[in-house]
Formats: C-alpha cells, sequence, structure tokens
C-alpha cells in the first residue's frame, strides 16, 4: 500500500506562517554608501522573527540532553537579547504554543482531508494513522513535543492542549471504525469502534514516544504497512 500524502516539512510551513502583507522602505543614503564596504545585517521582515524563534526551538529540540530548553540559550542560537524575544512571544510556554498550532494545523489539515476524500472508511483509519506518524518523523523536534518529553518543565495547560489533539485523533478513528464495524454486522459497532480507536491510539502515541527516545533513530513508520494490515483489517 503506497500513500500520496506527505506532511509539510516544518521549516517550509513555518515560513508560510510568516507571510504578511509590507512595504520595502528604502535605507538611508549613508547605509547604502557603506554596503560595498560592509555587510549590512539584514533587518527580519514582518512576522519574519517569530517565525525564526519557532524554527530555532523545533531544531534545538532534536538535539540530545535537550531536556529544558532555557530562553537564554534560546536567544543565544538566535544571536538575539532575551528582550528581543519577549518582544514576539509574552512566555516561554506561549511559544511551544506557537508549535502546537503548527502541529494542529498541519495534521489536522491531511486528516480532514482524507476523511473528505477516503471514502472506504478502513483506508482512511490507516491514512490518518500514516499521515500522523510521517508528520512526526519528519519533525522530530516536535515529536518531542507531541509525547510530551519537551513539556515536562513547561505549563500543564500544554500537556492538556497535546493531550486533546490525541482525543481528536482519536475520536476521527472512532467516526470511521464504526462504519466497518458497521459493515460487518457487528451488534455492538459504537463499543467495538471504541475500543479500537483507542488502541490504534495508543499506538500510534506509543510510536512516536519510542521515536523520541530513540534519539530519532528507531521510525515511527518502521513496518507501517505491515502493522496497520493486523490492526485494521
Amino acid at each position: 500500500m503506497t500513500h500520496s500524502t506527505e506532511p509539510i516539512p516544518a521549516d517550509a510551513a513555518l515560513a508560510d506562517m510568516a507571510a504578511e502583507p509590507e512595504s520595502a522602505a528604502l535605507p538611508p543614503l549613508s547605509v547604502l554608501a557603506a554596503a560595498t564596504a560592509a555587510p549590512v545585517r539584514k533587518r527580519p521582515k514582518p512576522g519574519e522573527r517569530r517565525v525564526q524563534i519557532l524554527q530555532m526551538l523545533a531544531t534545538m529540540l532534536e538535539q540530545p540532553g535537550a531536556d529544558r530548553i532555557t530562553t537564554a540559550a534560546l536567544a543565544g542560537q538566535l544571536d538575539v537579547s532575551e528582550a528581543a524575544l519577549y518582544r514576539h512571544f509574552a512566555s516561554k510556554a506561549q511559544m511551544f504554543e506557537g508549535l502546537i498550532e503548527f502541529i494542529e494545523q498541519s495534521v489536522f489539515t491531511l486528516v480532514n482531508q482524507i476523511a473528505e476524500r477516503e471514502l472506504d472508511a478502513a483506508t482512511q483509519s490507516r491514512r490518518v494513522l500514516t499521515v500522523l506518524l510521517q508528520f512526526g518523523e519528519k519533525n522530530p523536534g516536535m515529536t518531542r513535543v507531541m509525547v510530551g518529553d519537551a513539556l515536562v518543565f513547561e505549563n500543564d495547560r500544554l500537556v492538556a492542549r497535546m493531550n486533546q489533539f490525541f482525543d481528536r485523533i482519536e475520536s476521527q478513528l472512532r467516526q470511521s471504525l464504526r462504519a466497518v464495524a458497521e459493515a460487518r454486522g457487528s451488534a455492538t459497532p459504537t463499543v467495538d469502534a471504541n475500543a479500537q480507536a483507542s488502541v490504534l491510539t495508543a499506538f500510534a502515541v506509543g510510536r512516536l514516544q519510542r521515536y523520541a527516545r530513540s534519539g530519532f533513530k528507531r521510525s515511527p513508520t518502521e513496518h507501517l504497512d505491515a502493522a496497520l494490515a493486523m490492526l485494521v483489517a
């Protein structure tokens, strides 16, 4: 089985989030005159610095030993002051919320497309799990956010929000699997769908946790078609 739907890499999608209308202003003549003598540090476009902060945070989360990232370390990587970070985000928790918003938008855009275009309920379920795990594989730093490893020392509301993310995944699976159970003539299609959706969600979370805790060596999509064939007949 092949899958044509692929998640968008974090850098490309986050860059799209920065696209805002703007007008280009000419620099002072003194700057233009000095341009040939020394490179001029380019001022970020509107919205660009915010995206750079999120990109760097995601990149730092990919590094070994990134148990807790401080705003000082983040600012150092960007070569800006901590005050500069807080001009774009009120707190570090808000930075993580920016990453979570990106995860939600990226994954559920694809999930909604699958629900609309794929008529076979069993295939729907397999594809939902596939795009979820593919997203994690392509965005390892964000996988640590998804499974909560990066949120251990952060605000509890961030963990609650990621829990809600997986609740939504499970709810989507329940809808698809109920149709599968009904087609099989089950006397208890809702009960069957609830149980199977719970197992599949736990499977996905487990694959993502193994990926993060192996230092991103154990792919979450390893033998995925065979595994899904057993889990979703």
